[in-house]
């Protein structure tokens, strides 16, 4: 009777049955999820909407909360009952009334009572269970035997009489035991899965930090970047204003011998309109007499305006150019400066020249030292013990300290290394080609691949760049290759331990040039 009320408490005025999702109007009422929204549709085109029990009112359609605490309360009745269900098999000898079987027997496939227990044979051919109405299930249905053995070869239970026909010499353990292994192995198995959890925990742990750390490191650089164009900016309006400061003098300068003749011909002007508003008066004297008796006018008009001294109109352009320009040259360093202020020390080699001592013979210069390419005719050079026979060149430059950029534009045609390399690099065979050796640092196109070369060992890498970005950090031990696309695209970093100053280095095969752009 206490299940039936409960039963009925725990039920959806709508459906009629158990509460699946319950959720709760403000007005206390419980239903189902699904039953209520309905509900209240069916009430969408009055627009009036009332509690199916109490049918209190509501301005608007309402929007139920989910009743979490019955939700659990729910949970219970149903595992119980669920319980209650799997227990309660009824002995197969009260036929008159249902009395709840304590044991089954396996030989008489019966249920019994406790009292039907008492009277029940003891031998051992009668085999009690538990309760259960599957007794078929765990009898053998060839041999109509009880299944007491697994055997592992095929899986499959046996019973006495199958453990000695075809599954003779397998793997073959009493049901039990090999239910209390396979729990043992699933413990261990379990066991392996929390280490394994709790190293994926800690591995999430230590990424998600590393992501706090990148984004930290992102929001500090984009300050960073923020603040050097904000200087950029300022100082740039500043330069303006100099320019425009001059170009305002100037116009004064010109502007005021202009304003002080406007001045002296709007003062004529006025002297001038009065001598003749003053014959004007005169004239309207009709009596010859009275005419007559007026006082002279001085009639001199003055000095006429083309006596007066012409002045230069135009701004000196050639001062303010040199202005201009005196000021523009100066960015650079200006700018320079700015970066450092911000912590942006990378240098621009912009002064980069080829070494025409380094150059072997088959390696044609420009006039101004920035570009090399392969020549057939060999040229006519002095022997120097600095210059390679193996079509190569190196920059005069060298970089012992510091952060250092420059760009290098490269044919498709033919091959080509470019990199870095110490002075000490051999200057004669097969070690003396940058990237062969342990003194050098390359990206080569060598057979329509591109590809990142140290010590004799090459990476293949996947994009082809005719146009290069190079960035050394010297103390950093960093040497990287950028490919100047639309994105700029990275394209390897060697990492080093840098223990001599370094050269920028080219090798240049049949038809191949390089030109070192800033």
């Amino acid at each position: 009777m206490a299940t039936a009320g409960l039963h009925e408490e725990l039920s959806c005025s709508i459906c009629l049955n158990i509460y699946k999702n319950p959720v709760m109007l403000t007005c206390g009422h419980n239903f189902c999820n699904d039953c209520i929204v309905k509900f209240f549709d069916s009430q969408q085109e009055s627009r009036i909407y009332t509690c199916p029990e109490c049918r209190e009112s509501f301005k608007q359609r309402p929007s139920p909360s989910k009743n979490l605490k019955l939700c659990n309360i729910i949970d219970v009745y149903q595992s119980t009952q669920h319980e209650t269900e799997k227990v309660e098999i009824p002995c197969t000898y009260c036929v008159d009334s249902f009395t709840p079987a304590v044991k089954t027997c396996l030989l008489c496939e019966a249920s019994l009572c406790d009292v039907h227990l008492k009277n029940h044979s003891k031998s051992s051919k009668h085999i009690l269970i538990e309760p259960s109405d599957s007794i078929k299930t765990l009898k053998c249905s060839v041999h109509d035997e009880l299944l007491q053995y697994f055997c592992y070869k095929d899986s499959s239970f046996l019973c006495a009489t199958c453990k000695t026909g075809k599954h003779l010499g397998h793997q073959v353990e009493l049901v039990n035991e090999a239910a209390k292994k396979k729990k043992t192995n699933l413990g261990d198995f379990s066991r392996q899965i929390t280490i394994k959890i709790s190293e994926y925990k800690m591995k999430l742990q230590q990424v998600q930090e590393q992501k706090k750390r990148v984004q930290g490191n992102a929001g500090a650089m984009k300050e960073r970047v923020n603040g050097l164009f904000e200087d950029i900016r300022e100082q740039i309006h500043e330069l303006e204003k100099n320019v425009l400061q001059e170009i305002t003098k100037q116009e004064e300068q010109v502007t005021l011998p202009l304003s002080k003749q406007i001045e002296t011909i709007d003062r004529e002007t006025d002297v001038l309109q009065q001598k003749k508003d003053q014959v004007e008066r005169l004239c309207d004297i009709f009596d010859p007499l009275t005419f007559l008796k007026q006082d002279p006018i001085d009639t001199n008009l003055g000095k006429s305006l083309y006596m007066a001294a012409p002045i230069n109109e135009k701004l000196d352009e050639v001062k303010i150019e040199v202005t201009l320009t005196r000021i523009l040259n100066a960015f650079p360093a200006i700018l320079t400066l700015l970066k450092a202020n911000r912590g942006f020390f990378t240098n621009t080699a912009s002064n980069m020249l080829l070494n025409v001592n380094t150059a072997d013979v088959n390696i044609a210069l420009s006039k101004d030292l920035k570009e090399a390419s392969y020549c057939y005719e060999e040229k006519s050079r002095p022997h120097h013990p600095e210059r390679f026979t193996t079509q190569q060149v190196l920059s005069t430059n060298k970089f012992s300290s510091g952060k250092h950029y420059w760009e290098v534009n490269t044919s498709s045609n033919g091959g080509w290394s470019v990199g870095m390399t110490y002075n000490s690099i051999k200057r004669k065979n097969e070690t003396s080609y940058i990237g062969k050796n342990h003194k050098s640092w390359c990206l080569s196109w060598i057979d329509n691949e591109l590809i990142a070369e140290h010590d004799d060992e090459s990476d293949d890498l996947e994009n082809y760049a005719p146009n290069l970005g190079i960035y050394l950090d010297y103390e950093g031990g960093i040497l990287s290759f950028y490919e100047l696309s639309e994105p700029i695209t990275h394209l390897h970093t060697f990492y080093a331990g840098f223990t001599e100053p370094l050269h920028a280095a080219f090798y240049l095969a049949d038809g191949a040039c390089a030109k070192i752009v800033t």
